[in-house]
């Protein structure tokens, strides 16, 4: 009994000095990722008093963004909706009828008369309509992580939500035009060339609504009789 409890009381000294570290080492690894899209710093020339990041070489400079780093909100409105209805309707009827209606002489022929009657009737009737409807609606703050040739900005955001052992993940990937960002260091969504939203899910209630992959329905349709 003694022994089951000092393995108790260890591991909870191992895992309650193990959180501070996953911490530091989160931290870390969110700093790497930052500071890898960082510029880098301007090279002085010797003898120079000129600094390009000192306080009085901004004066007159816009704050929008227009450099590898710089800081960028978008504002997502992207609404889609699309609908498609059709219908198909054929009718169709068959009747044919055989039998002998005189011989030679006097033979009646009566009984004769209609040998063989035959009726078909064939009618289908299909109808078939979907109707798809996508809205986002959020802002999204990313930063600049390319300059294109032609001036225009390559832009990157993403947002990850953690809650209730549920995690959210936005992506938006996009190229900007300096025109088009709006006096707040903003550009809508629309005006984004190039457009990439992810928006994806995962954890229990993902999981929860997740359809089955596919080679789980093909084994579950083999055991449906």
């Amino acid at each position: 009994m003694k022994t089951v409890l000092c393995c108790l009381l260890a591991m909870t000294t191992l895992l309650s000095a193990s959180k501070p570290d996953a911490k530091k080492d989160s931290l870390a690894k969110y700093l790497a990722r930052v500071q890898n899209g960082q510029p880098s710093p301007p090279v002085l020339s010797l003898g120079s008093i000129w600094v390009d990041s000192g306080r009085m070489a901004s004066l007159s400079a816009d704050y929008k963004a227009m450099a590898v780093g710089d800081l960028i909100e978008i504002v997502v409105v992207q609404g889609v909706t699309a609908t498609n209805a059709n219908s198909v309707s054929t009718n169709r009827t068959l009747n044919t009828s055989s039998g002998i209606t005189s011989l030679p002489g006097k033979i009646n022929v009566g009984g004769v008369s209609s040998l063989l009657g035959l009726n078909s009737s064939e009618a289908l009737a299909g109808k078939g309509a979907a109707s798809t409807a996508t809205n986002v609606t959020t802002n999204l703050s990313g930063r600049v992580v390319a300059v294109l040739a032609s001036g225009n900005l390559v832009v990157e955001a993403e947002r990850i939500i953690n809650m209730n052992h549920e995690k959210q993940t936005i992506l938006l990937r996009g190229i900007v035009r300096r025109g088009d960002i709006g006096p707040g260091n903003t550009v809508a969504s629309d005006a984004v060339g190039d457009l990439e939203l992810e928006i994806k899910g995962k954890g229990v209630i993902s999981d929860g609504t997740r359809p089955p992959r596919r080679w789980l329905r093909t084994i579950l349709s083999f055991l449906d009789f």
